[in-house]
């Protein structure tokens, strides 16, 4: 039972309908500010750790055609508050909010986090085409972690958006 458990309480990343969603082949959406200051959302895999929230985008990859580092990566490092959607599509929908700051680091190869979303995405056969092609010399990506720091929970059944308008 989650109505018990405001909007912003991290108890809610424990509840089965965030959990569905975090273990789910959907997308997340990254608001972020982009470095011209205005708003961008980025679909993005990403992979749950079970305290941060890890996408892996490539700063170089020679071997996959890769000439420029993801233009993200400059974006976050200016402004590193984010917000994360992971929802439906289904009637009614289920949305899970995740509000936070960005902490990029840097890994030569391919990040672990990278890998185990691959597998979730596309299944362990065509993760590793797709690995197999990735890890190679001079690829290197950018970690993207994002520790929760406030967390919105609907499934327009018994958690509803605000009359105020959406998850505040």
């Amino acid at each position: 039972m989650t109505t018990g458990l405001p909007q912003g309480d991290l108890r809610l990343l424990e509840t089965d309908l965030a959990q569905q969603l975090l273990t789910s082949t959907l997308f997340a959406r990254l608001g972020l500010i982009w470095t011209d200051g205005t708003p961008r959302v980025v679909p993005t895999w990403f992979h749950w750790t079970g305290e941060e929230i890890v996408m892996a985008t490539y700063l170089a990859g020679p071997a996959m055609g890769v000439r420029h580092p993801a233009r993200r990566v400059a974006a976050l490092r200016m402004n590193a508050a984010v917000d994360l959607n992971i929802s439906t599509d289904a009637n009614p929908p289920h949305a899970l909010s995740i509000r936070g700051r960005a902490a990029v680091t840097e890994v030569d190869g391919v990040a672990d986090e990278y890998v185990q979303a691959a597998e979730r995405y596309l299944g362990k056969d065509a993760a590793a085409s797709l690995l197999e092609s990735a890890v190679r010399p001079g690829t290197r990506q950018a970690r993207i972690a994002v520790r929760p720091a406030w967390v919105g929970l609907l499934d327009f059944q018994t958690r509803l958006p605000s009359p105020l308008g959406g998850v505040l």
